[in-house]
């Protein structure tokens, strides 16, 4: 394992792991951060413990083209029940995300210095935000961070029941009609292959990157 000082550099991918974890320490500065999505490295980690630097061995990512839309939520759209806006609402998705209860896990691994350091990349014009809206109040949204033509995910939330597929169905149509090549979910779960998401090798992933 690699521990990483005031340099901003990170060594090669293929180093990590088997659990993905490829250094710890560091920041979270801008250009620290930049270097890490370009290289398919992302920070994951709880209060209190160092910064830890993942590139997994496989990566969960959605190609546009492959999007699953259930008739269930094909009928919920169509009812146009929620508003949906970009990138209009940042911060208060990011403080959502961190502050949403959420039954499969304890807490949150988006610390105060993720949240500045996310408010920070927004300010730089790198994260981005899908906000949905109910009768006027945020009830779902999304965010990450933007590379030209890979979009990486970073977290969503849930007021109302399917608001974040909404988010995520929303991103999806718009990256696809924009010609974006992939979407990078990072890591599995059966929430995102249900919309048609799948695992990758790392290496296929980083081809992507590096177009």
């Amino acid at each position: 394992m690699f521990f990483l000082t005031d340099e901003i550099w990170f060594p090669p991918v293929h180093t990590a792991s088997p659990e993905g974890i490829l250094a710890v320490g560091g920041d979270l500065s801008v250009k620290r951060l930049l270097l890490a999505y370009q290289n398919g490295i992302f920070p994951w980690f709880n209060e209190d413990d160092p910064i830890v630097w993942y590139c997994p061995n496989t990566r969960m990512v959605l190609f546009p083209d492959k999007l699953k839309v259930s008739k269930s939520m094909q009928q919920l759209i169509k009812k146009d029940k929620f508003k949906v806006t970009f990138n209009t609402a940042f911060k208060e998705v990011v403080s959502n995300c961190k502050n949403i209860n959420r039954k499969e896990a304890k807490g949150t691994w988006i610390t105060d210095e993720m949240e500045k350091a996310y408010n920070n990349l927004h300010q730089q014009g790198y994260a981005k935000s899908i906000e949905v809206w109910l009768d006027g109040e945020l009830a779902g949204g999304l965010y990450g961070v933007d590379l030209g033509k890979v979009f990486c995910g970073e977290s969503m939330f849930s007021k109302e029941s399917n608001a974040s597929k909404i988010a995520f169905i929303y991103l999806v149509e718009k990256l696809r009609k924009e010609n974006y090549a992939i979407i990078d979910c990072q890591v599995y779960t059966s929430h995102l292959e249900r919309l048609g998401a799948e695992e990758i090798p790392r290496e296929e992933f980083l081809k992507y990157l590096y177009i």
